[in-house]
């Protein structure tokens, strides 16, 4: 049995309570142990929480919980023994919050207008739906008015999702075939360095925190960071890990990587302007290159591709893109009107970051 560590982050409610007490517990132990009887209640607490849940977007104890367990998948998310990874009663409980999860998505995301059904057309229109709008955003507040302190808690906000940076996404290559996988691949192959452990994206990121001064080991900072930058991340588990909805992933992951590039040149010249050097900056400074490739890629060849190969996903394909611009954006808002109010953007507040800032 791999060896048991209290979890980095605390429960939000009834149901990340129960999970973590489960995956305390020894799993091999016979039927009438403690961890028996505590997984004997996790579907009907998980049913009881889906059903009291008004907007599971936005609802802390159920992404915590699902975030816990997707990453029983990924891995160093919480510690503990593996063999919980295909527990049965576990799996259910995160196909119930998925398919919460999914009809509360589909619920606040329109499907676009659907363009014809060949690469050149999807990829023309998503490069419309994904154009930056003149309007404020998280990048250009960090670039021109950003204190260190913010500058801190958007890298912190980030790593829920950066310090697992493609993982999501890369479930979805087995689900693809043809000119949509190589595309898939391709990208992945970048996002992990190409062979360099030392420029596997999410290395670079983790760099990047503790010349920071912040701990850069996953969930340190996790009771900080509010559902909606949870949901974030939880929604690109769900789009990948789950075959039906290839599309969503395809969609999501091509406008997630066209808006990419222009905003990490915003990032990196708001951290150069609070004073920090090029190591710091390794991170923006990579992405501004890379996804101005990837966005071509996955835009023609994954999400395109995807539409000439398997034209019943388009509506699926172009909803992935909105959900990718809408869940995002509104986690950006509520970023922006925290600072705006001159309020920290974290769920809890930091004090650590003022440390960090020396």
């Amino acid at each position: 049995m791999s060896k048991q560590a209290k979890p980095r982050f605390q429960p939000r409610g009834e149901l990340s309570q129960l999970l973590l007490s489960v995956l305390a517990k020894d799993p091999s132990a016979d039927q009438s142990s403690p961890a028996d009887e505590l997984l004997r209640q996790v579907p009907t607490v998980t049913e009881a929480a889906v059903k009291k849940s008004p907007n599971v977007i936005r609802d802390d104890d159920l992404q915590l919980s699902l975030l816990i367990l997707q990453g029983l998948h990924y891995g160093d998310v919480v510690r503990c023994d593996v063999a919980w990874q295909w527990d049965p009663k576990l799996t259910q409980a995160r196909l119930m919050i998925d398919r919460a999860f999914e009809r509360d998505i589909r619920a606040e995301v329109e499907v676009p207008e659907l363009p014809e059904a060949n690469a050149e057309s999807v990829a023309q229109n998503l490069f419309e739906l994904t154009k930056p709008g003149p309007g404020p955003s998280v990048p250009r507040f960090i670039a021109k008015h950003a204190s260190k302190e913010q500058a801190l808690e958007y890298v912190i906000l980030r790593s829920v999702y950066t310090l697992k940076e493609a993982d999501p996404q890369t479930w979805a290559i087995p689900f693809l075939s043809g000119r949509a996988k190589a595309a898939l691949v391709e990208i992945q192959t970048d996002e992990y360095g190409g062979g360099d452990a030392k420029r596997v994206h999410s290395a670079i990121f983790a760099r990047m925190m503790q010349l920071l001064g912040l701990d850069n080991s996953y969930g340190a900072y996790l009771d900080q960071v509010p559902a909606l930058t949870i949901a974030s991340f939880t929604m690109m588990g769900l789009f990948g890990m789950n075959r039906r909805l290839r599309g969503a992933m395809a969609g999501h992951y091509a406008a997630y990587e066209m808006t990419s590039s222009i905003p990490n040149k915003f990032l990196g010249d708001g951290f150069r302007r609070l004073g920090y050097g090029p190591d710091v900056t390794d991170y923006f400074d990579e992405h501004v290159e890379a996804d101005a490739v990837h966005e071509q890629i996955a835009g023609r060849d994954l999400a395109g591709g995807l539409a000439e190969q398997e034209p019943r996903l388009l509506a699926d394909i172009m909803f992935g893109a909105n959900a990718s611009l809408i869940i995002d954006g509104l986690g950006s808002e509520a970023t922006l009107n925290a600072w705006d109010s001159g309020e920290s953007a974290l769920r809890v507040p930091e004090p650590a970051l003022a440390g960090a800032m020396r």
